[in-house]
Order: C-alpha cells, then sequence, then structure tokens
C-alpha cells in the first residue's frame, strides 16, 4: 500500500458531497485533479471503492468502510497538528457549528474575533436546515449548533445571543398603514410560508394559534431568501426575520409594515448537548462569548432598535 494523506483527504470530501465536480470546488483543485487523486487511491486496491452508474458516482460498501478509516487517520493528523500548536502555547483545534439558514445573518458576528485572537482553530460552520441542524448534533457532530426554537426532547444546554424578531413585509409599492395593521386585517392577508418544520414557521404559528387567527396560505417556499424575493417581486407579504432583510429595508426593497402584537420575539439560541464534553477549544469559545456578548451586540445589532424609531 502506498496511498498518500491527500488522497485519503480527496477521497473523503467526494464521499461527504458525491461528487467529484463539488469536492473540486471545495478543495480547490480541478476535476481532472480529483479524479486522478481517485484513481491513484483505487489502484492500491482491488475492490472498487466508487463506481458510476449513469452519470451519477456511487460509493460502494467497500469504499464506505475504507472513507471510515481514512476519517480516523486525517482526525489522528489533524491531532498531531494541534499537539503540535499546543505546544507552542496556541489554542488549536476544531470548532465545528450547524446553523439554520437564517442563522448566517447571526453566526458569524459572534465569531469573527475569536477566530483573529486564536488563528490555530480550524472553524466549520455547516449552514442547513432545521431537521439537517437536529440531525448533527443528535449524532454528536457538532460543538454547537445555532437555533431560533429549542429541540423538541433533546436535553440542551443554550445560550440566548440575540433577539430574533419577525416582522410583517410588504415591498416597495405598497403604502405603509397609517396606523397599525389588526390581526383581522392580517387574517385576510394571503402570505408567503417558510416550508413545514422551519424556526421561523413554527414560531409564526404559535403565535397564531395563541390569537386564534386563521392566515390565509398563498404559497410555501423553502428559505427565507426565496421568501424575500417573492415579496420583492409583488407576489404577496410574508413574516419573516429581521435580521435577514437589512440590505433590502436600506434600499427601500422591503417595508416593515407596523402591525398589532408585532414584533413576534424568540430568541437565536447556541445549544449543545448536556452528556457532550465540550473539547478545550469549544469551552474557551464559551467563555469568550459569555465575555462579550454585550459589545457584539451593541457593534453589531444595535441597528434593529433603530429601524423600529
Amino acid at each position: 500500500m502506498d496511498y498518500t494523506l491527500h488522497q485519503l483527504h480527496v477521497f473523503t470530501k467526494v464521499v461527504q458531497l458525491k461528487s467529484i465536480t463539488r469536492a473540486s470546488e471545495e478543495l480547490h483543485m480541478t476535476q481532472p485533479a480529483v479524479s486522478i487523486q481517485l484513481k491513484n487511491l483505487q489502484e492500491q486496491f482491488d475492490i472498487p471503492l466508487t463506481e458510476v452508474v449513469g452519470r451519477q458516482l456511487y460509493i460502494t460498501d467497500f469504499g464506505h468502510e475504507i472513507y471510515k478509516m481514512a476519517e480516523r487517520i486525517l482526525d489522528e493528523v489533524n491531532a498531531i497538528n494541534y499537539k503540535t500548536m499546543a505546544y507552542k502555547g496556541h489554542l488549536t483545534g476544531r470548532l465545528v457549528i450547524s446553523a439554520v439558514s437564517t442563522g448566517k445573518y447571526v453566526m458569524p458576528f459572534f465569531l469573527t474575533e475569536f477566530i483573529k485572537q486564536n488563528d490555530g482553530i480550524d472553524l466549520v460552520i455547516d449552514v442547513t436546515n432545521k431537521s439537517g441542524v437536529i440531525k448533527s448534533l443528535q449524532n454528536n457532530e457538532v460543538d454547537f449548533a445555532l437555533v431560533s426554537v429549542l429541540p423538541e426532547g433533546m436535553d440542551v444546554h443554550h445560550e440566548a445571543l440575540v433577539d430574533n424578531e419577525l416582522v410583517l413585509v410588504g415591498n416597495k409599492h405598497e403604502k405603509k398603514p397609517k396606523k397599525p395593521i389588526t390581526k383581522s386585517e392580517i387574517n385576510e392577508m394571503s402570505l408567503i410560508f417558510r416550508e413545514e418544520g422551519s424556526g421561523t414557521r413554527l414560531v409564526m404559528e404559535r403565535y397564531f394559534k395563541k390569537h386564534k387567527m386563521k392566515v390565509r396560505r398563498k404559497m410555501e417556499l423553502t428559505s427565507n431568501e426565496a421568501v424575500k424575493q417573492a415579496v420583492i417581486a409583488g407576489l404577496g407579504n410574508a413574516i419573516i426575520p429581521v435580521i435577514g432583510i437589512r440590505n433590502e429595508i436600506l434600499t427601500g426593497e422591503l417595508k416593515i409594515l407596523p402591525a398589532v402584537g408585532f414584533p413576534i420575539k424568540s430568541k437565536w439560541l447556541l445549544i449543545w448537548l448536556k452528556k457532550k464534553k465540550l473539547s478545550p477549544v469549544a469551552e474557551a469559545y464559551l467563555e469568550y462569548l459569555r465575555n462579550n456578548k454585550e459589545q457584539m451586540l451593541k457593534q453589531h445589532f444595535s441597528w434593529i432598535e433603530k429601524i423600529h424609531t
């Protein structure tokens, strides 16, 4: 056997992404270069690691077994690198965070300075849907997860970061009402919803249930970005997190419509499993977050209060 760490790294990325094209993009390599590394690794084995059916790449059962071992090997190599840095007095290791899609407007602001101060840390942020976030947490694949609603049936610790305000919005052509829109008037609107299971949808529906509102659903979309664009295009109104529409408010493409009982408030929460033993990097980040949270809120999120005034 004469395979290299680079070949194993390329192979694990192809398995994770199930695509040579996507792996080449993430690894900043050309597709032929990735294919060559896969071919060189395959030559070390008599049993196929992958197979192509039609144009789809599949990983064989044997390939999955090699993938698991390759991951362990690469983790040990990373541990060697981190240990070397630690002996030099640097905080080192990986910090892995999973965040729901709208969390991309939140999480980076709570990480930037910490990462700048600790350049020996490898940061991984996976932005996905709510079910993906919960699955990665359940499988103990991440240190922390960012959510706007606590998952049911999971024993977790949490740290509140910033308010999650849901507001009623219309596009630039909609006239701003002279007085706040009533709940009965919202009932008459045809609203654009997020998909079933999203945190935004859950908070919104809890509000409707609490106030016995029967709102008409005009359409259902799978991301806040898609909802924003639908409202901008004039397809309807929506109730969405204010955290994700700062630019559209500043450019005038979207308007926050005053409404009785709005904004609907929840919290952006950083959560982690109670049974999980946090790594030194995760512990250090949690301490940093608690010590600097107020300063980060003032620096990066004070604009939220101003747009309501």
